[in-house]
């Protein structure tokens, strides 16, 4: 006599389907990063680093700032925005506030603006202008002087992302660069941020 084993009976399909979890929520951040700090969460030599400033997890920065670089750092946890605003083919604009050493004349300015030599190639044109001393924060430690040797501000904006790259580009016509501050990327501006502190910023395309 052949038994016929029952096939059991499929379950309805509401209690096949996976819970799905919820979606995570795009943020973007802006920290007005101080001089002294590491653009990253972490640091095996007890230096201060971004985790002094933000606890929020999974949230990283677009791009970097210089250790002895200030301002304008912004964070994310979404993987195309931050390759959207730190990826050098993107082109992304950044523009900074640099104190240099020196008074610049018409020629090193106009030598900036077309772009400059430097060891890993020439630059792109950069936009530079004089402009008074901006009403910044009091630096700690204090940017040393040379009494005998003014100094000046520029605003410059680049389109690139290279190591050091304002440093070397004021360097290279003359002009060593004593402060530097990021006051902007892309649309994106400090403003009045206080020294440390960061914000929420609304995310491109609703996030």
């Amino acid at each position: 006599m052949n038994k016929h084993r029952s096939r059991p009976r499929p379950l309805p399909a509401t209690s096949r389907r996976k819970s799905r979890p919820a979606p995570v929520r795009s943020r973007l951040l802006m920290l007005n990063k101080p001089f002294g700090v590491l653009s990253q969460f972490s640091d095996a030599e007890g230096r201060a680093t971004l985790k002094d400033f933000i606890d929020i997890p999974d949230i990283y920065p677009a791009g970097r700032l210089d250790r002895d670089s200030e301002g304008l750092l912004l964070l994310t946890n979404d993987g195309r925005l931050q390759a959207r605003i730190a990826e050098p083919r993107f082109k992304m604009s950044k523009t900074y506030w640099a104190q240099v050493e020196g008074q610049p004349s018409e020629a090193q300015l106009e030598a900036l603006r077309k772009g400059v030599l430097l060891k890993d190639g020439p630059t792109l044109p950069a936009q530079v202008r004089l402009m008074a001393e901006p009403g910044l924060w009091q630096r700690d430690p204090p940017v040393r002087f040379r009494k005998s040797v003014p100094t000046a501000w520029l605003e410059i904006t680049i389109h690139e992302g290279r190591n050091r790259q304002v440093r070397r580009m004021t360097a290279a016509v003359g002009l060593p660069t004593l402060r530097l501050v990021r006051v902007a990327i892309g649309p994106w501006k400090l403003g009045d941020l206080p020294l440390g502190e960061w914000r929420d910023l609304e995310v491109p395309g609703g996030g």
